[in-house]
């Protein structure tokens, strides 16, 4: 880590984003930022641009601030209409902190989480209508017959010393629960139709992995809901028989990011195997290939499937990572805060501990940049505040909410 993010005591703390001698070239000639050999080298994209767009460095300066420290794997963050960040911690924890940076005792009144591996307390949302109902949603990994899987759960917050949720509410739980302590997605988005979103993930296992693509459960899927848990009249396999009716779209392998752009559409990003990790613009009824048709290969080296990268009937990436940089969160920047970044996608990555900026244009990504690589941080979650600048989770036993805001 840079000795400027030193002593680990301290409240705040600066790392200042260095600007290149000369952003880069905007034409697309720019060689990618990416310059390791790709996992499936054989693979090639379907069309230009999919992957290894033009690296694109602004040249923006920040400074990067501790908002609070001593989290233990935060996962997920949500904003309070009066700034009070909510922030999950994966072993089972719910906190509140405030806008002075005070770290509340954990929320009292969530149900059972099986913390092991990869699932616990995953991400958090507040109600669009939170000023006059007062409710918060999380996502969780939930244990039951079978074994475990992604749930996600509502209740009215109660803030004060002693804060706690009340009325609690499972308002949807992942089918068929499997014995795995990998793959559950859980990020949640609200659409501006009031509607919910919610990704999952395959488990991981042979099992789960193939039912990603069917319609009879909702492993390796995105799923829309009402927010009390009821369907969406107008969801696209409403009335369908063998098939789950919650389901927006299917064929993903592990959804860890979500957020809905300016027109409101949903986009996704998610983790591929060694190599296809996929940015995806889900829409109703589509398949989006998971396992049949994907980029990548096992991590032992040998094709996913049949190795193929297309199939009739699913859909492409509108990106794809090869090598993976384990995608974690998202968002798309739309404040004044940093003019510059406006418009563009921001996506968390784990195992390569920075932020991708994403430039699109008419849908496709046409520029890339790597930021905070300084900091020597996997980042878990991306959030922009009500005050525009850019928060971030970093994924450790000492984990950190980070704020980022313009180098004075």
């Amino acid at each position: 880590m840079q000795t400027h993010l030193l002593p680990l005591l301290a409240l705040v703390m600066c790392a200042c984003g260095p600007a290149p001698d000369a952003p880069a070239a905007q034409d697309g000639s720019s060689p990618p930022v990416e310059t390791r050999a790709a996992n499936a080298p054989d693979q090639k994209p379907a069309f230009a641009g999919q992957t290894r767009a033009p690296s694109q460095a602004l040249g923006v300066t920040y400074s990067v601030e501790t908002v609070v420290g001593g989290l233990n794997h935060p996962w997920g963050l949500a904003f309070l209409p009066d700034g009070t960040r909510l922030v999950t911690e994966r072993a089972g924890r719910l906190r509140l902190v405030s806008a002075g940076g005070q770290l509340s005792t954990p929320v009292a009144g969530l149900p059972a989480v099986d913390a092991n591996g990869q699932g616990g307390l995953l991400d958090v949302a507040v109600d669009p209508n939170f000023a006059s109902n007062g409710l918060i949603y999380w996502t969780y990994a939930q244990a039951g017959d079978g074994g475990n899987g992604t749930a996600a759960a509502r209740g009215k917050l109660i803030s004060g010393p002693s804060p706690r949720v009340e009325g609690v509410q499972v308002i949807w739980s992942q089918t068929p629960k499997l014995n795995s302590s990998l793959h559950f997605g859980g990020r949640l988005v609200f659409a501006k139709d009031g509607t919910l979103f919610i990704t999952t993930g395959d488990r991981s296992i042979q099992e789960g992995r193939m039912q990603a693509q069917r319609l009879d459960g909702t492993l390796g899927k995105v799923i829309r809901i009402k927010s009390d848990g009821s369907i969406p009249s107008d969801n696209p396999y409403v009335g369908k028989a063998g098939a789950k009716s919650e389901i927006w779209s299917s064929g993903h392998r592990n959804l860890q990011a979500a957020a809905l752009d300016p027109q409101g559409r949903l986009w996704t990003v998610e983790h591929g195997a060694k190599g296809g990790d996929e940015l995806n613009q889900p829409e109703a009824g589509k398949d989006y290939g998971w396992p049949t048709a994907t980029y990548g290969e096992e991590y032992s080296g040998r094709p996913i499937g049949d190795g193929i990268t297309a199939k009739a009937g699913t859909e492409q990436p509108v990106y794809y990572w090869d090598p993976v940089i384990a995608p974690s969160g998202m968002v798309f920047y739309q404040a004044d805060l940093f003019p510059a970044w406006k418009g563009s996608v921001l996506v968390g990555a784990l195992r390569g501990q920075h932020v991708a900026r994403l430039t699109l244009k008419d849908n496709r990504v046409v520029g890339e940049e790597r930021l905070f690589e300084e900091l020597d941080q996997r980042i878990r979650d991306v959030r922009v505040g009500p005050d525009g600048a850019l928060y971030l989770l970093t994924d450790a036993d000492d984990g950190k909410l980070l704020r980022v805001v313009p180098k004075p």
